[in-house]
């Protein structure tokens, strides 16, 4: 079977829901985008508002960790996603009201934030309990990611379109309905019971500490955790300002930025779409280094473009090596934690993947109004390329301890 993870029946339900929510979100997150853009004119105000939207993991991560593997991850689960849906009404409802403020779309990103911190790594540790062949395991995680960038492909152009004719309003109200889709598909699940630690606020210290043994004590994903960090502070801000590269092409507007979104998307999509399909063991590191030499080749070249179709070109390459980094660093994680540990390290997994990127986002952002666009995104492309240079003379050493652990 060419996608042996969708032999488990509660895995296709929860991943036909996630595909209806994640198209209301991607949705969400370019409407929010170019509302700011429209507002302030700044890209200065993009770094701010990609700072204030992920934050929140940085802030909450590790705890949410310690928390997933400590209480029922599903109804965990059912939790954040209500909460979020609330958060895309009660968007759409001052949008719609006309009265909507730069202040109040922070606030309301921040607040998405706080709740993706716990969400994300629920969503991650729950695979295990509806994929009860471990075997299928990195199969998942690559379908996952698969369904995650074919809805970063096609909800911004819907969004783009949707901009154009009936305004962002309506892109977070769509959100708001889609994430019923989830919380529906969530209710139906015969989910395999999670037998969770008894837990204690005074056990929150020492849950940190087993899963900060459990990531930093393992050599290999030490240095996976530590090139993601890296990653996380100079490769991933630059999606944030994306509404400032499509205001290059003022009469096209948010159509620009639905493009060049969705050109991300597809070369995301096509980068998940082969980890899915990838057959043997997963042992990554080398795919992981070399991806990211080529992003950084890729986010350099697109500092020194102007022309709109080259920069559609520009953003789908780095959008595939960027997802082959990521997915393929998740793989190789999932494949070897233990499950009594995993909410813990993949707590450590999210934090360093996205915890330090607001801050990379708001160091780049005062960049971008100071030395201008071209230059910030010109300098962290130089810095990535040195950063997966050396990290590609780590990558045998690692591919040898996940082929034994996988083995």
């Amino acid at each position: 079977m060419a996608f042996p993870a969708l032999k488990h029946k509660d895995y296709r339900i929860y991943i036909s829901g996630q595909f209806i929510s994640l198209m209301g979100t991607s949705m969400q997150q370019l409407a929010m985008s170019w509302m700011i853009f429209k507002l302030t004119n700044s890209p200065m105000w993009l770094g701010i508002a990609g700072f204030s939207a992920q934050l929140p993991i940085f802030i909450f991560g590790l705890f949410a960790g310690v928390i997933v593997d400590h209480v029922n991850r599903y109804k965990l689960l059912l939790w954040t996603q209500v909460l979020a849906c609330l958060q895309a009404f009660a968007l759409a409802a001052l949008t719609f009201s006309g009265k909507i403020t730069l202040t109040q779309l922070i606030i309301l990103d921040f607040t998405l934030g706080t709740i993706n911190a716990f969400d994300l790594t629920t969503r991650q540790a729950f695979i295990v309990q509806i994929v009860k062949d471990r075997k299928d395991l990195p199969n998942a995680i690559a379908i996952n990611s698969s369904v995650n960038n074919l809805t970063r492909l096609l909800g911004p152009a819907f969004a783009g379109l949707m901009i154009a004719v009936v305004g962002e309003g309506m892109c977070f109200l769509l959100n708001g309905v889609s994430y019923l889709g989830v919380i529906s598909a969530l209710l139906v699940l015969k989910v395999a019971p999670h037998v969770p630690v008894e837990f204690h606020y005074r056990k929150m210290i020492s849950g940190l500490k087993v899963g900060y043994d459990a990531t930093f004590k393992n050599p290999s994903i030490r240095n996976i955790l530590l090139y993601l960090i890296f990653i996380s502070f100079f490769a991933i801000p630059y999606t944030t300002f994306f509404p400032a590269i499509a205001g290059k092409s003022p009469e096209m507007g948010a159509s620009a930025l639905g493009w060049i979104t969705s050109c991300v998307g597809v070369g995301s999509f096509i980068s998940a779409l082969y980890l899915s399909n990838r057959k043997g063991q997963p042992t990554l590191a080398k795919v992981v280094a070399v991806s990211g030499i080529a992003f950084s080749i890729f986010l350099i070249i697109l500092s020194r473009l102007d022309n709109f179709h080259f920069i559609l070109f520009s953003v789908f390459t780095t959008g595939m090596t960027l997802m082959l980094q990521m997915a393929s660093s998740n793989t190789m994680i999932q494949s070897t934690v233990d499950d009594d540990k995993r909410g813990r390290v993949l707590s450590f997994f999210n934090v360093s993947l996205q915890g330090l990127a607001p801050f990379g986002s708001l160091i780049m952002g005062f960049s971008a109004e100071h030395l201008g666009l071209h230059t910030a995104l010109l300098i962290n492309g130089v810095i990535i390329l040195i950063g997966a240079s050396y990290f590609l003379k780590k990558a045998p050493k690692i591919d040898e301890y996940v082929a034994m652990r996988t083995a």
